[in-house]
């Protein structure tokens, strides 16, 4: 007799946004083993974009500075479902046109700031990496970690530098 229960899946997927063409050995170090990448734009040149597919799995999506051809082939959002959680990836959560929670979204992963930021509203997550690029005023220089464990998430921000 077959089981109806769902398999419980457990993924572990790096967030990177904001490299503007910089991909520090670092960043790929803190990525290594993760099951995919989602890399929340800005991310300044395909080389960036090829660095990380040799890595793992990837999802990227335009910034307002990717320009030229390899950007223009970048959405401007992506929806990614792992396992039983809907992912929403945008590159500023201001232009966030949607309910999440009518969309059955629950994590909503941007960049654009720099400023990490991980912080759950009204039942979604909201995840901001903060920049893996250059480094910009004070903030740091950091990604994040996002663990989807059946119906399950969980995000931990991964400094890179001070």
């Amino acid at each position: 007799m077959r089981s109806t229960r769902a398999k419980k899946i457990r993924k572990v997927i790096g967030v990177i946004s904001d490299t503007h063409g910089l991909l520090r050995p670092e960043a790929i170090k803190a990525l290594w083993g993760v099951d995919l990448i989602l890399h929340a734009g800005d991310v300044g040149t395909a080389e960036v974009l090829s660095r990380l597919k040799a890595t793992a799995p990837l999802i990227a999506v335009r910034g307002n500075n990717d320009k030229g051809p390899w950007a223009a082939k970048l959405p401007c959002f992506k929806v990614k479902k792992v396992g039983d959680v809907k992912l929403y990836l945008i590159h500023d959560v201001k232009e966030l046109n949607l309910n999440p929670a009518e969309g059955g979204l629950r994590v909503v992963i941007s960049g654009h700031s720099h400023k990490p930021s991980v912080e759950e509203r009204d039942g979604i997550l909201y995840l901001n990496p903060g920049s893996a690029g250059p480094r910009r005023f004070r903030l740091p220089v950091s990604l994040a970690r996002l663990t989807v464990d059946g119906k399950t998430v969980k995000a931990e921000l991964v400094k890179l530098s001070d």
